[in-house]
């Protein structure tokens, strides 16, 4: 799987150019039909999602190209999801109340913090070190008062260099968030042991 910024016409446009690259052996991307679409619940209404199935010219491996809108097998966008980790670093408050505020079933929001809660220092070590290689004199973090709210900063800060570093307008932060962690920010497995920083495109508007 590889994430895409969300423009289908952009991704299209990349893909004729060979501009794709694969995230096994460099080796460039073509079209290769499309997955089996899909609807997600948006920020305020449903969002149909067909992503793009490529095949390396190299290697020969298929990739799903999941815009940045997603992470893997979630049924909400990110930036649905984001919006109830931040809120879990902002105010400490249970997945009842996220949950209500959002307007999400409570047990799936509930779903989403326990994932997180285990991966918070893991989190914030990756943002921070995206951090690093987003900005040539980076403004890191200070501590938020605690591990979640720590990681949450280092998530908002790695979006914070990308307009600088890409020459683009202000970027959603959750999309910086897929992006880093193609589409595995709460996945299984997620991030590896030795998580490569700064070695593939952060697929976003005019990068």
């Amino acid at each position: 799987m590889v994430t895409v910024e969300a423009d289908a016409g952009s991704v299209e446009a990349r893909l004729r150019a060979g501009w794709l690259a694969c995230p096994g052996c460099a080796g460039v991307l073509t079209g290769w039909g499309w997955a089996r679409g899909r609807s997600v619940r948006g920020v305020q209404r449903p969002v149909w999602i067909v992503p793009r199935r490529s095949r390396c010219s190299g290697c020969g491996v298929r990739h799903v190209l999941l815009p940045v809108l997603v992470l893997a097998r979630r049924a909400d966008v990110a930036a649905v999801i984001g919006a109830a980790l931040a809120a879990k670093a902002e105010t400490g408050v249970g997945f009842r109340r996220i949950a209500a505020g959002l307007g999400r079933p409570a047990e799936t929001v509930r779903g989403w913090l326990r994932r997180f809660a285990g991966r918070v220092e893991a989190v914030r070590v990756v943002f921070t070190g995206w951090c690093r290689v987003l900005a040539p004199d980076p403004v890191l973090p200070r501590p938020a008062g605690s591990a979640w709210a720590d990681a949450v900063a280092a998530v908002t800060a790695a979006a914070a260099a990308v307009p600088a570093r890409f020459g683009v307008g202000e970027v959603a932060v959750w999309e910086v968030a897929v992006a880093v962690s193609a589409a595995r920010l709460l996945a299984p497995g997620w991030p590896l042991e030795r998580q490569p920083v700064g070695q593939h495109e952060l697929p976003l508007p005019g990068s």
